[in-house]
C-alpha cells in the first residue's frame, strides 16, 4: 500500500479545526504527502417559502472564512494555495473535491453525539459510506 500523498482536511473553522488540520499535517509529514484544507460554507435560503428559494452567500462571511482558513494554514506551515472554500452541502462538496483532486485520505472531526443529535447529524457516517478514499475521523471535544 502506498502512503497517503494527497490529504484533505475538511474543517468547519470551529476551535476544533486546528486539531483536525494538525492531524492531517502530521500524517502528511510522515508520508511525504501534501495537505489541502477545505471549508464548506452553507448556502442560506433567502425566500424559503417561494417556489424557487433564492440562495445567497454573504461576501463578508466568505471573506471572514478566507481569513480564518489562511491563518490556520499559516499557523500549521501550509502554503496559502492549500486553502479552499466551497459553498453548498458539506457532504457533497467534500466528496466532489476528493474525487476531482484524487484525494487519498479525508480527515474530518467527529463529535460525540447523544439523543436527538444522533438522528440529526449523520454527516460523518454518510461521508464514510460514499467517500472515494479512506476517511480518518478525529475525535474532537
Amino acid at each position: 500500500m502506498l502512503p497517503y500523498q494527497c490529504i484533505l482536511a475538511a474543517i468547519d473553522l470551529s476551535q476544533d479545526s486546528r486539531t483536525v488540520a494538525a492531524r492531517a499535517r502530521a500524517i502528511a509529514q510522515a508520508t511525504g504527502g501534501t495537505v489541502q484544507l477545505l471549508h464548506v460554507a452553507r448556502l442560506v435560503a433567502m425566500e424559503p417559502m417561494g417556489d424557487m428559494p433564492v440562495v445567497q452567500i454573504d461576501d463578508q462571511m466568505l471573506a471572514q472564512a478566507r481569513q480564518q482558513i489562511e491563518a490556520l494554514a499559516h499557523e500549521l506551515g501550509l502554503p496559502p494555495d492549500a486553502c479552499h472554500i466551497e459553498a453548498g452541502s458539506a457532504r457533497s462538496e467534500i466528496l466532489r473535491y476528493a474525487r476531482e483532486h484524487r484525494i487519498d485520505l479525508i480527515v474530518i472531526g467527529c463529535r460525540e453525539r447523544h439523543g436527538l443529535s444522533l438522528l440529526l447529524h449523520r454527516s460523518e457516517g454518510s461521508l464514510l459510506q460514499a467517500a472515494p478514499c479512506d476517511v480518518l475521523t478525529v475525535r474532537v471535544r
